[in-house]
């Protein structure tokens, strides 16, 4: 474990529960009692109001909110120009979430550095050519959620037109294009399928189990092979 994820689990923890010590914090996280005095004191000098001492326990008040000093002022950009990505390439649930989710990131900053997320001066223009795979991002995702077996009409390069049977894994966006990683019951394999290139896509109705071989993380490992 990181140890910045050990310091936030040991704050939450901490609001969490009136009095904890320093063993079974120790025991929680495993790692040595030295390691959670340290972590402690180095909580208590960076502003968290630790209370408590060795030997007793230590609590921190339940009023206390961690969320204004999670994000470094890069991770603030990072935020920005990832939802801005999202409303220029996603489909039109995710970039109608991308709104209230940069709001409660501004909520989440303290007042002073609200204006950080104004900076980022790396933008995602909004282009009508990625509009054509609105819906069907829409659908696709909803497969990938639901295990949902599709019946996909597709064209290759040479324009010729299959009919297959496909289990959505994972949607992947290269720049320019879309594309749908699946496992093809046609192809008996993992194929990646361009959904501008796609003809037709329904949902059969039936759903499908994830089984060795056929798996996201099977998927991910024939990829890189490849």
């Amino acid at each position: 474990m990181r140890r910045a994820d050990r310091l936030f689990q040991i704050v939450q923890h901490l609001r969490a529960r009136r009095l904890t010590t320093a063993a079974q914090l120790a025991e929680f996280l495993s790692v040595s009692e030295r390691t959670i005095y340290r972590d402690v004191r180095d909580l208590s000098l960076s502003g968290i109001p630790v209370k408590g001492e060795a030997g007793v326990g230590y609590c921190v008040d339940r009023s206390f909110e961690l969320t204004a000093l999670m994000f470094t002022r890069e991770e603030v950009e990072a935020v920005v120009v990832g939802l801005r990505m999202v409303q220029a390439f996603g489909g039109p649930k995710l970039r109608a979430a991308a709104v209230p989710a940069l709001d409660k990131v501004i909520l989440a900053l303290p007042k002073n550095r609200r204006a950080e997320v104004d900076r980022p001066q790396m933008y995602a223009p909004l282009f009508n050519a990625h509009r054509v795979v609105d819906n069907l991002i829409e659908t696709l995702r909803a497969a990938i959620d639901g295990h949902a077996v599709l019946d996909l009409t597709y064209t290759d390069e040479q324009e010729r037109e299959t009919r297959r049977l496909v289990r959505p894994l994972a949607l992947t966006f290269w720049g320019s294009v879309w594309t749908l990683g699946a496992w093809c019951d046609l192809r008996t394999g993992f194929r990646n399928f361009r959904l501008d290139r796609m003809r037709a896509c329904v949902p059969t109705g039936a759903a499908f189990r994830e089984e060795p071989g056929k798996t996201l993380a099977d998927y991910m490992r024939a990829v890189g092979a490849e």
